[in-house]
């Protein structure tokens, strides 16, 4: 049983729904708490059950779905319990709790972020084994909560399906001349994509300097800026837009906005890139970029430069230094073409593997582990 807060959309929820899909697969039964979301449907197509309960608000009135939660633990007599965000862990520690020690689930928890240092965020650290999902995140958790944590965390990397992600993929029939067609300035252009939300600690203004310097000595290249702005950051994009406006490089940057076929679009691109300027626990847009084959270039901080040390190691360079930037994009578009490649930590069937190996050896050691 995994529980998060909704399922509409996120790494944390998509990462949610692909384990659910990967734990049917390998023949478990499969449940998803959440107070809902529009995954939800793809969630049970794909065979797993949803159950809704209010388990979102930070607030004290959630306490009245401990009760429920413990009746369900009980009544669905589940075998594991494997919460993924903070509030939910809250909930299904108190429920949890509460339970016979010989009688009840084992819980486990991933950390999919680099929480916040307080008691509210410790809740991560106390199930019976944490999940750290890159080895950034278990030494920030050794580092911060050493006190709570009742075993070290285990790395497990977020995977890609490759089912979804491979370097075989191909362009759907007009894709490309439909969105030249949307987009005139991509046309026999190598495009050089950033993916990511546009906010301040993505890189978005990294890549427009990086952009209007290559823009001088290469005439093909384009800038690619996908992502959308959240409701009250919209003023960030006319920001990034303007830049370009003062930089003279309107013509040869593009944002192309949210895009649900982003995989085409990494297929499409010269390069991708993943610029942070702060340690992300994980990289999502690296080993997906990776599982197709296309370089990446991005700065050696946090979770994305442990995929991209393992999936193209040419692309890895220090944070804000721009003249290696610019050199390190230069060599890949001067050079012959350079593939990524995708290791097999990084891939969903290995993730999936290795957390049943976890859940599996928790329930080997029932009875022997009871201290609440």
């Amino acid at each position: 049983m995994q529980l998060l807060p909704a399922l509409n959309s996120g790494g944390v929820e998509r990462g949610t729904v692909d384990f659910a899909r990967a734990l049917v697969e390998a023949g478990h039964e499969s449940i998803v708490v959440s107070s809902g979301g529009r995954m939800v449907e793809q969630l049970q197509r794909e065979g797993s059950r949803h159950i809704t309960l209010p388990i979102h608000r930070k607030s004290l009135a959630s306490l009245w779905q401990v009760r429920p939660l413990r009746r369900l633990f009980t009544e669905l007599n589940a075998d594991i319990v494997h919460v993924r965000s903070r509030v939910p862990a809250w909930l299904s520690y108190l429920a949890w709790k509460k339970m016979p020690a010989t009688n009840r689930p084992r819980l486990v928890s991933t950390a999919h972020g680099l929480y916040s240092i307080n008691r509210y965020s410790a809740i991560m650290a106390k199930s019976e084994q944490v999940i750290a999902i890159s080895e950034c995140v278990r030494d920030y958790l050794l580092q911060n909560y050493p006190g709570d944590l009742r075993r070290p965390p285990q790395v497990v990397y977020r995977g890609v399906d490759t089912r979804e992600f491979y370097p075989e993929l191909q362009l759907p029939q007009d894709w490309l001349e439909k969105n030249c067609t949307e987009f005139p300035q991509l046309r026999d252009k190598r495009w050089l994509l950033l993916p990511g939300r546009l906010t301040r600690w993505k890189g978005q203004e990294d890549f427009i300097d990086l952009v209007a310097r290559l823009a001088q000595n290469y005439s093909d290249i384009h800038g690619v800026i996908l992502g959308g702005s959240e409701p009250n950051k919209a003023h960030y994009e006319e920001e990034l837009k303007q830049r370009v406006r003062d930089l003279g490089i309107a013509d040869r940057v593009t944002f192309v906005g949210h895009r649900a076929d982003i995989r085409y679009w990494y297929k499409q691109s010269a390069m991708v890139f993943n610029l942070s300027q702060r340690p992300e626990p994980f990289g999502r847009t690296v080993i997906e970029a990776a599982a197709i084959g296309t370089p990446i270039v991005g700065y050696d901080i946090g979770g994305p430069a442990e995929s991209l040390r393992a999936c193209f190691p040419r692309g890895l360079v220090d944070k804000s230094d721009a003249e290696a930037l610019y050199r390190t994009v230069s060599a890949l578009l001067d050079g012959p073409a350079a593939k990524s490649v995708l290791t097999a930590e990084f891939t969903l069937r290995t993730q999936a593997q290795r957390t049943i190996e976890i859940y599996q050896s928790l329930l080997a050691q029932q009875g022997a582990d009871t201290r609440d």
